[in-house]
């Protein structure tokens, strides 16, 4: 085997020709094989097999440095340095990330997991190496899904004043997550005409070259031409009008042809722009045909694609997708707008529904949010769906251009608190923290799936702006006897006792029911209560509490700073209450990657844990020991 010859940077360049072939097979068969057992980034990874490959024959690493925008396909770039043993343990809690990280390699320049960050990174490197006397090279990998991310261009419009070389390798395989949408999308794709494009220019120049003595005359002073002969047959040049040298596009699954062009990006000076084209999924028939499902791809059966785990149970976004559903029927203001997450969101089965009251803006968080304040100034009812880990990105647009105006647009915030496998740059572990800082947001977490249908009912019939959280996977559906009506503000109490009272948030709801119950077995008087609202809190019911209880427990998959137990602590501080409380939430750091109940143990928010410390409070112990 001759993947089993690649045991460090540069290994790669002792292979040639057709050995270079059969390591690109090599390398397909053993992502595949690894991946059906730990799951994580396939058809990327697939995708930009032969590109990785040209890009370490054609560069010397760690002196050269390769950014990864997002970073979730540098799978192989993984294995070309040296890590295939940690394929093993891929995504697993102390295992290997499934993003680039610098703690990991050296050959990993820049830790990346969310999109359009590579330029600008890129460019700093490159901005650094000058200023150090460096005379490395600094490789930029976007993806065309990237690109609908303004950032990317804030980045293009700087590198434009480049002197020194900087190279952005676009990878275009017309996907994001979902299929791209936009001018972005329609722009490259007629580009994607290049073979058109590059016959019909070389037919022009042999006829010009063929007029007798002012043939080769005319081709010259083409070629001197601000854009040359691209600005004639490619409308727009959008990339070479923007500063950038344009080359490409390549096949990005022919190994020579990249180089070639890589090797021709290196002698420019300034920025330029090679233009390559792959399949995601690509030597893999499940992941070409269905290349969003084998994004983040599940543990699955090689010969069918499918999951090794079928799913009894629906999941917290398979419940807002059938409840958007049901409000689109009812409410024909219901507007749903997603960033490149039409299927991860839940949002198809609405896009089906209601075509015209469905907008996909790409990965583009910012404009969604700014967007979604312009169709709730015009009267509609905007529900926007984003994963907690991108909200942030749009932390200015919801304070600015929602909250100031207090514009009525519903946050669906999917994916809240600790996702797992993917790590520090994707769990969603403090959106209760960044809005509760907003002046007139709202915000509730549902404790159980039909909790989540009367948040979303309320949401929208809200006069502000307000979001609703939620976890990834299976939606719990303990609790159903307890269903009363939510009224803005105001908690529910589950269970009514005295002297302990648990003050659960959303997911943390029913760990609070496994850790009361271990309680009142041990003897312990314990009173339930279901949050709902993490903004305003309910200050009533909490001025009731204190009366007869002694220990405040707040319980929140939230990070502890600004979160739900220290806006309950400030109220108990200024009412003046002798209770005292134990603030159960996630450490204030980035939490890596790992199954989410391993990291709930490490973390210390286990029902195990949890009742461990509430005992020890109760006792006057010292809970942290």
């Amino acid at each position: 085997m001759y993947l089993e010859q690649i045991n460090q940077a540069g290994d790669i360049k002792k292979l040639k020709g057709e050995e270079l072939t059969a390591l690109a097979q090599e390398i397909r068969e053993f992502l595949i094989e690894k991946i059906s057992n730990t799951g994580g980034h396939l058809a990327s990874n697939l995708g930009v097999v032969e590109l990785t490959m040209a890009l370490h024959l054609t560069f010397n690493l760690p002196e050269d440095k390769i950014v990864w925008d997002v970073g979730h396909q540098a799978y192989t770039h993984k294995l070309l340095t040296g890590r295939r043993e940690g394929f093993d343990t891929l995504r697993k809690y102390g295992g290997m990330s499934g993003f680039p990280k610098r703690k990991e390699s050296d050959c990993d320049a820049f830790d990346t997991g969310h999109s359009s960050t590579s330029i600008s990174a890129g460019l700093g490197l490159v901005r650094a190496r000058e200023i150090l006397g460096g005379d490395n090279y600094v490789i930029s990998v976007i993806g065309d899904g990237s690109l609908t991310g303004g950032m990317a261009y804030e980045a293009m419009n700087n590198a434009a004043r480049l002197k020194s070389n900087f190279i952005i390798v676009l990878n275009d395989n017309n996907m994001s997550i979902s299929e791209n949408v936009g001018g972005m999308s329609n722009y490259l794709g007629s580009l994607r005409t290049a073979e058109g494009y590059l016959n019909l220019k070389t037919a022009v120049t042999d006829s010009l070259n063929r007029v007798p003595v002012y043939g080769e005359k005319i081709v010259s002073r083409i070629r001197k031409t601000k854009n040359g002969l691209k600005q004639l047959f490619i409308p727009g040049m959008l990339f070479e009008n923007m500063g950038l040298t344009y080359l490409g596009p390549v096949d990005g699954h022919n190994i020579g042809q990249v180089m070639r062009a890589l090797e021709e990006a290196k002698r420019v000076e300034g920025a330029v722009l090679l233009h390559v084209f792959t399949k995601k999924g690509k030597g893999y028939a499940p992941a070409e045909r269905h290349p969003a499902r084998f994004h983040g791809a599940e543990p699955f059966d090689i010969a069918t694609g499918l999951p090794k785990n079928k799913r009894v149970k629906a999941n917290w976004t398979d419940v807002f997708s059938t409840i958007m559903r049901k409000m689109g029927d009812r409410d024909p203001k219901v507007v749903a707008v997603t960033a490149a997450m039409e299927v991860g969101t839940g949002l198809k089965r609405f896009h089906s529904n209601f075509p015209d009251r469905f907008f996909d803006v790409g990965i583009a968080e910012e404009h969604a949010v700014t967007f979604a304040a312009g169709l709730a100034a015009a009267g509609l009812k905007p529900v926007v769906a984003i994963y907690s880990s991108f909200l942030q990105r749009a932390y200015d647009q919801i304070l600015h251009d929602v909250c100031i105006q207090n514009m009525h647009v519903v946050f669906a915030v999917d994916r809240a608190g600790l996702v797992g496998s993917d790590g520090e740059t994707h769990q969603g572990i403090f959106d209760l923290s960044f809005l509760s800082t907003i002046p007139n947001m709202c915000i509730m977490a549902p404790k159980n799936k039909w909790e989540l249908s009367d948040m979303m009912k309320f949401a929208v019939n809200y006069d502000g702006p307000i979001a609703v959280r939620y976890p990834r996977g299976e939606a719990y559906d303990g609790l159903q006897e307890f269903r009363a009506p939510i009224a803005f503000g105001k908690s529910e109490v589950i269970y009514d006792e005295e002297d302990i009272v648990l003050l659960a948030v959303g997911s943390m709801v029913k760990t609070a029911e496994e850790v009361r119950h271990g309680l009142r077995e041990r003897g312990f008087s314990c009173t339930l209560v279901n949050a709902r609202f993490v903004k305003p809190i309910d200050k009533d019911l909490i001025r009731e509490l204190a009366k007869d209880h002694r220990l405040f427990v707040t319980m929140e998959e939230n990070v502890k700073c600004g979160g739900f137990g220290e806006h309950v602590l400030d109220y108990l501080n200024e009412i003046g209450s002798e209770a005292s409380l134990l603030n159960i939430s996630l450490p204030d750091d980035y939490i890596e990657h790992g199954n989410v109940e391993v990291l709930k143990e490490e973390t210390g928010i286990s029902a195990s844990i949890i009742l461990k410390k509430v005992m020890a409070a109760a006792l006057g112990q010292n809970p942290e020991r």
